[in-house]
């Protein structure tokens, strides 16, 4: 989902009296926006296509939970449609993990377009919250990938 519908989904649930809104994908990807007290949202998401459940599996795997917006996080959205791969070779670690601290110029994944290797560069440091995208999986254009927290 692109994050233009995601806002779109949001400014719905801040202008009417729902409180809760879920969609589910059929091989299971899911995208979750909740109403807190404060009027602050509660997004989540399963990243990435996963495989489809199987028959006998009632509910796609549960999500991991988030909390962001714009204005106190930093959003690495992908400049391009292509592959993302979090690391520089398939035998090599991943360019960033989940709490890793980086620094703005740091290289945290690449896409892949056209067999061209993009390296993708935070524009910003912080410390890596969530990572929406699953190793060699597509991405649009714009898409969220990873969102940092501000450094303190």
């Amino acid at each position: 989902m692109k994050e233009r519908e995601i806002r779109k989904l949001i400014k719905i649930l801040e202008e009417t009296e729902i409180e809760e809104l879920e969609i589910r994908k059929w091989w299971g990807g899911r995208l979750r926006i909740a109403k807190r007290i404060r009027g602050s949202l509660q997004v989540s998401s399963t990243a990435g296509v996963a495989e489809a459940p199987e028959p006998s599996v009632p509910e796609p795997p549960a999500a991991e939970e988030v909390e962001f917006s714009d204005q106190t996080h930093y959003i690495v959205h992908s400049p391009i449609v292509g592959t993302f791969y979090r690391a520089p070779a398939p035998d090599a670690p991943p360019y960033v993990e989940v709490g890793d601290t980086i620094k703005a110029g740091q290289v945290v994944c690449i896409v892949e377009a056209m067999k061209l290797m993009n390296e993708i560069q935070a524009e910003r440091g912080g410390r890596v919250a969530k990572i929406f995208v699953d190793n060699a999986q597509p991405v649009e254009y714009n898409q969220m990938m990873m969102v940092l927290e501000p450094e303190a």
